[in-house]
């Protein structure tokens, strides 16, 4: 291996949550007597939290990005420590990646009060050496400080790592890092695939192509 560190991002990389998030978008939209179509709801799925709240607030629902937040991590709580499972072959990979030395790393917009449910309920919590969130960092994917951060945890320059993302804004701010960049197949990113595969260094669509 030419890389001494993994960075990974959490929600349609690592996790097979994005369902779950249009289905709690829904639920608080509803909340404001708005029905979204199912095409908005797979958009809203994969923005940051200041997007949809955005979003929402756009077609009409009152609501502020902070009461945003508080609302949806208070349902997702629930999910994230019971109905989340990982992607297919990610257990495996963390496990190879473990055994051979590598450090793991991860680079979530995702809070403790979520990724940390849904780590250890899927047995992987302890193969990480290194937790960042874009709230630690205080900026969204957009730019490059989380992926900085996340490597300079495990003490490894951006140039010796190899990142994971699913969506373009993540997979372009870990790019101008230096980083070598993998994208990850999740539906909700289908319309962005062919500009993450001309900007990743490599595509999969599951993480058994790795091992």
């Amino acid at each position: 291996m030419n890389f001494s560190a993994a960075i990974f991002d959490l929600d349609g990389t690592l996790i097979d949550s994005n369902p779950i998030w249009k289905k709690l978008d829904e639920i608080i939209l509803k909340r404001f007597g708005i029905f979204a179509t199912n095409d908005f709801l797979d958009r809203l799925a994969a923005m940051t939290y200041e997007e949809a709240a955005s979003a929402m607030q756009q077609i009409g629902a009152d609501i502020t990005i902070d009461e945003f937040k508080d609302e949806i991590n208070a349902l997702a709580v629930h999910e994230y420590s019971n109905n989340i499972h990982l992607k297919n072959g990610v257990f495996d990979y963390l496990n190879y990646l473990r055994k051979s030395g590598i450090k793991i790393s991860l680079a979530t917009a995702s809070p403790p009060l979520l990724y940390e449910p849904v780590l250890k309920k899927n047995n992987v919590y302890d193969m990480f050496d290194a937790f960042t969130t874009t709230d630690e960092v205080g900026l969204n994917k957009s730019y490059p400080d989380i992926y900085i951060t996340a490597a300079s945890k495990v003490n490894s320059p951006p140039n010796r790592c190899i990142a994971f993302e699913d969506v373009l804004n993540g997979v372009n701010s870990a790019k101008k890092t230096g980083m070598y960049v993998v994208g990850v197949y999740d539906e909700s990113s289908s319309a962005e695939f062919d500009k993450i595969k001309s900007i990743a260094d490599k595509f999969i669509y599951s993480f058994n192509e790795m091992l």
